[in-house]
């Protein structure tokens, strides 16, 4: 996704060479500038390639800016983790204990990675100076990633302002649009996106938006609007419309076995809606102005301390640890998702064991761990693979060129999201909870599985509602996978006595914290831009 800066940096290294006044009056050559760029087919599509870029950021501007990461951290299911010291990475350990402001080293690069990408977006849509279907697809790809981004910053900062035009220097002063002005318009981007989208797409062009990943993500859009306007039954009906078309389609599938998805080296199944590309073939290192093109979550929040015997892992540095609440919060019947999600130093001395391997006591050196927030487990889903050693094909850090791909959206969040969608709207309860089982069926574990407890074997045993259903299963299924915090804050169970069993959080915890500030780089230059949004703007 460097092809445009690399064109860039061509056309600067030109321009550059001239030397005499004489040259300097040549018309250029081999110069591409934004007033003349946008002019082919193959200009246009490096234009959109470079809107892509900033949705696989783990990292930008010095900063590690996963949303991942953040929605695990925040939520009740991680610690911030790192070294012995509590303030390794002091920005993260402010998202964790509820002490960020609006000098938080993290947020400025966070809220200007999102808006890159719209910038980039806006580009594709208004700048061609050509019309073709080819070009056509272009800016439709590009609709949806400017409502992703839009997206993501509401779900970070609370209602934001809305770029949907090209904006110059002067243009500074924004403000904070409303909610509904924010969703109005991501929901606009992505109905026009749909129109155009391919159903589907050739394995040459993995990774790009399709129909239906355009169709779940307002899916989830819809749901989002829905619980944030006070359980709004029509946006919940809209929500079923299109998650009922992404099924429907036939072109997704849960894989048979739920570990197989985070395996290393699988990328794309079935299973994948919407997936983030990452690669190995751009030597990232620290120098990295904007992004990289690895996974840095895989070194990141690996295992610390891991003794090199292990026969699979690598050290990591401990970030994103979960958190005993989530360990414990899995029914017993349900222990292989949670083993996908999370390990124990138990079970890695069992892995040391059954390989062989002597010499590892410990297995787990947890002295180079953070005492605060070390609770004895890890996450797995984006495990450092020794497999990972050497796959930077070009050069750079190997901590940075481990290429895991990220799940945007998988099918069974699909599933969730149907189930969701119908009870809380004007749907069935009786077809919800089929779209359950069908999550349930794979979560008891590889073969074939006719002895799980269904949604109705859960309420009669459990005394559970099917809403408290909905909310176990999203959180037990995709658990480290970045969507507990937005879950909790749309649906208004992000308060203080969810984290009353941690004396740092609960007593840090108040309502403000549902959102993150803007930073002061940008209210500085805005005086229009609220550092929180105002309760007025909800609506």
């Amino acid at each position: 996704m460097k092809n445009l800066k690399y064109i860039l940096l061509i056309a600067f290294i030109f321009s550059s060479l001239s030397c005499s006044k004489e040259d300097l009056e040549v018309e250029p050559v081999n110069e591409f500038l934004s007033e003349n760029f946008y002019q082919t087919e193959d200009q246009v599509f490096s234009a959109l390639v470079a809107a892509y870029d900033p949705i696989g950021w783990t990292m930008a501007f010095g900063q590690w800016v996963s949303e991942v990461m953040f929605n695990e951290i925040r939520s009740d299911n991680a610690n911030a983790g790192g070294d012995p010291s509590d303030n390794d990475q002091p920005g993260w350990q402010e998202f964790d204990d509820f002490t960020n402001t609006n000098t938080n080293t993290v947020i400025h690069a966070m809220y200007r990675r999102f808006y890159i990408g719209i910038f980039r977006a806006n580009l594709v849509i208004f700048k061609p100076e050509i019309s073709s279907p080819l070009v056509d697809r272009y800016q439709a790809e590009a609709k949806f990633l400017r409502a992703y981004y839009h997206f993501e910053l509401l779900k970070h900062f609370g209602p934001i302002p809305v770029v949907t035009q090209e904006l110059t220097p002067e243009d500074v002063n924004l403000s904070r649009n409303t909610l509904t002005e924010v969703f109005t318009a991501i929901e606009q981007d992505l109905t026009e996106a749909i129109a155009v989208l391919p159903v589907s797409i050739s394995s040459a062009e993995t990774g790009r938006a399709t129909r239906g990943a355009a169709q779940a993500l307002l899916g989830k859009v819809y749901l989002y609007w829905g619980d944030m306007l006070n359980d709004d039954v029509q946006k919940f009906d809209a929500a079923a419309s299109q998650l009922g078309q992404v099924i429907q389609s036939g072109i997704y599938g849960l894989e048979d076995e739920f570990e197989s998805l985070f395996l290393f080296g699988v990328k794309n199944p079935s299973e994948s809606v919407f997936e983030i590309q990452k690669t190995n073939l751009y030597p990232s290192d620290w120098g990295w102005f904007e992004g990289i093109e690895g996974n840095g979550m895989v070194q990141l929040c690996g295992v610390r301390g891991l003794c090199s015997g292990h026969p699979e892992y690598q050290d990591g540095w401990g970030f994103m640890l979960p958190t005993q609440a989530l360990w414990d919060f899995y029914l017993p019947d349900d222990l292989y998702r949670r083993d996908v999600a999370m390990m124990s130093e138990a079970e890695l001395a069992q892995e040391i064991q059954d390989a062989g391997v002597s010499g590892c006591n410990p297995v787990v050196d947890i002295t180079q761990s953070n005492p605060v927030d070390f609770t004895g487990y890890w996450q797995e889903k984006f495990a450092n693979y020794k497999a990972y050693e050497g796959n930077n094909v070009n050069g750079g850090d190997p901590n940075l060129t481990k290429d895991d791909n990220i799940y945007a959206i998988r099918y069974a969040d699909v599933l969730l999201m149907m189930a969701e969608a119908l009870h809380r709207g004007s749907g069935s309860d009786q077809e919800a909870k089929s779209y359950i089982d069908i999550v349930r069926e794979r979560a008891a574990g590889p073969g074939q599985n006719t002895d799980f407890r269904t949604a109705d074997d859960l309420m009669s045993d459990l005394g559970w509602s099917l809403q408290d259903i909905i909310w176990y299963e999203r959180r037990a299924e995709l658990a480290m996978e970045g969507d507990r915090w937005f879950d909790l804050v749309r649906s208004g169970r992000a308060n203080a006595s969810l984290f009353a069993g941690d004396p740092i959080r609960g007593s840090n915890f108040s309502d403000i914290h549902l959102w993150l500030p803007i930073a002061l780089e940008e209210t500085s230059v805005a005086p229009s831009l609220t550092e929180y949004p105002d309760q007025s703007l909800f609506q």
